[in-house]
């Protein structure tokens, strides 16, 4: 079964920095698109960045400046470098993925299970 599964989450002091890796596993044909978004408690899932296949990239406008999206194409991995991070970045970040597994004939939408960051003195 295909899966994201994220890493890299955890607590860190304002100012800090994180870096999180989500791998896609399974059997691909090909990936249109990875990115990143979040939910903080008591807040909606909210965009935080993207990268399409040809390497264009989009950024949420509360981290412009501060988080940067990257990717690992033989690996099948997307990062996310996160610096001068906030307490307001306290969230869960979800891995998002657009990929056409090569069982398949539609592209799908998948999700990873989360990894929580922490922001906080």
């Amino acid at each position: 079964q295909l899966q994201l599964v994220e890493s890299g989450g955890g607590l860190v002091q304002p100012g800090g920095s994180l870096r999180l890796s989500c791998a896609a596993s399974g059997i691909i044909f090909s990936i249109n698109a990875m990115g990143w978004y979040r939910q903080a408690p008591g807040k909606q899932r909210e965009f935080v960045t993207s990268m399409t296949s040809d390497g264009s990239t989009n950024y949420a406008g509360s981290v412009k400046g501060r988080f940067t999206i990257s990717r690992d194409s033989v690996e099948n991995t997307v990062y996310l470098q996160m610096n001068s991070l906030k307490p307001e970045d306290t969230a869960v970040y979800y891995c998002n993925a657009e990929i056409l597994p090569i069982s398949e004939v539609v592209v799908g939408t998948y999700w990873g299970q989360g990894t929580p960051v922490t922001v906080s003195s």
